[in-house]
């Protein structure tokens, strides 16, 4: 495997160059696939497309809002059963696309205006029309309504904000060299091959990097969330695992790992923490206990166990959807609901925060028409605690890509927030090298057969 996987980037650079289109050719915004033949169809002008709609302002924005903006970027599944396959097809283009010479670095102080011509206004318009985010005849001219809407285009492609404005984070975006997209594309191809998913008429999928969920129905993305992931630090995991029961007005068992660092850091500071923060110490058979009885030194794994009662405090807000996994973790709501407005999302320990989770439950129990919106709602405000198991169960897949291409030949990049790619990458490279310098040597040539 991880040698076809080197031999991807290899066969395109190889490819013909009379192969493709002079510039990167794309549905939306992002090279199309390439065909058997290593070739990439003729591309629908992406002037065409509609630009992706300006952000709502901060002050306006509900939960509701944020998941029906996040909808309307596109219905398509970050990933789906097609996914690898065309994670592969851009690589090849992007490849080919390598070979001709990438695309022009944007200077990180050139001033761009609105309606005015300037000095980079060309260099610009030769950076999205290589990428397809402009159309080929729109290469002259001052910053116009196109020219902004190609950087929406663009903008919507890599996660910023589609405000239209060349921003520093849009001009350091645009200056990722394509050799870097191409590795993250390669990155996020073998993650999917290694990964055993089993797709379901609806399933939940929440990809990392992005900090975006998906609900999926009939290969139709019909909800989209916002959520916090892991710090750098406490790196959420992939995983896959099957939704079990949706929790409401749930307590919180503090990880261990929390309650020796965290809790009893505090507990050091202000003996009063933990009934501030209305959490109770519970020894091993469940009974309470005496706070003041234990050791918060914090150089021992906790014999105790902390727990938070549920309530408006608690940290996992007033839904928890169960999935078990040899990770312990799970998505939730959460009580400090403004992170949410926040483009940078990863400030959790490893769980999942959920924007708008209500929705999203409401959503997994629509098979039980008792538990309607509505009737959640209700549940909620009455304060009881009561687990709610699925009468089926969904499958939900907690992925890490940087990279990759929908179904309607969109392109997406992401930032690798926990610079997991290179790892990934520079694992292979000795994984092959390794099976290669084994395959010519005579007492571990069987390995590789």
């Amino acid at each position: 495997m991880s040698k076809r996987h080197a031999m991807i980037i290899a066969v395109g650079m190889l490819a013909s160059a009379s192969a493709l289109a002079q510039t990167e050719t794309i549905g939306q915004a992002g090279p199309r696939p390439a065909t058997a033949a290593g070739t990439v169809p003729a591309a629908a002008n992406p002037a065409h497309a509609a630009a992706p709609k300006t952000a709502a302002p901060a002050s306006a924005s509900t939960a509701e809002s944020r998941s029906a903006a996040a909808l309307a970027l596109t219905h398509e599944p970050t990933y789906d059963e097609g996914s690898a396959q065309r994670i592969k097809d851009a690589a090849l283009s992007y490849s080919d696309l390598a070979v001709r010479g990438g695309w022009p670095a944007i200077p990180v102080d050139a001033k761009f205006a609105p309606g005015a011509q300037g000095a980079n206004d060309d260099l610009l318009r030769k950076r999205l029309i290589v990428s397809g985010d402009l159309a080929a005849d729109r290469a002259s001219g001052a910053f116009d309504q196109d020219l902004a809407d190609a950087v929406k285009r663009f903008q919507a492609r890599h996660g910023l904000a589609p405000t239209g404005t060349m921003t520093p984070r849009t001009i350091a975006a645009m200056n990722v060299p394509v050799q870097t997209r191409i590795r993250q594309l390669e990155a996020s191809l073998q993650r999917l091959e290694n990964m055993n998913f089993g797709f379901g008429q609806r399933y939940v999928v929440v990809n990392i990097p992005a900090a975006f969920a998906e609900a999926v129905e009939n290969d139709v993305v019909v909800r989209r969330y916002r959520v916090i992931v892991g710090k750098t630090e406490k790196p959420s995991p992939t995983l896959t695992a099957q939704i079990s029961s949706v929790v409401l007005n749930p307590t919180w068992t503090v990880p261990s790992s929390i309650a020796k660092t965290e809790i009893s850091a505090h507990m050091r500071k202000d003996p009063t923490y933990l009934s501030r923060m209305h959490m109770e110490v519970l020894d091993a058979h469940d009974n309470p206990i005496d706070p003041n009885s234990v050791d918060w030194s914090g150089t021992h794994t906790p014999n105790f166990t902390v727990r938070q009662h549920n309530g408006t405090f608690n940290a996992l807000g007033a839904v928890k959807i169960d999935m078990p996994n040899s990770y312990s973790v799970y998505m939730h709501d959460t009580n400090q609901r403004n992170l949410f407005s926040d483009d940078y999302r990863f400030d959790s320990h490893g769980c999942s925060r959920v924007d708008n989770v209500r929705d999203l439950a409401a959503w997994l129990l629509k098979d039980q028409p008792k538990w309607s919106r509505a009737a959640i709602d209700a549940e909620i405000a009455s304060g009881q605690h009561l687990d709610v198991a699925m009468v089926k169960k969904v499958p939900v897949a907690w992925i890490y890509l940087t990279a990759w291409m929908t179904k309607d030949q969109t392109v997406q990049f992401r930032n690798d927030v926990y610079s997991q790619d290179e790892q990934l990458l520079e694992a292979t490279a000795e994984e092959a090298a390794f099976f290669s310098n084994a395959g010519s040597h005579p007492l571990t040539a069987h390995m590789t057969r």
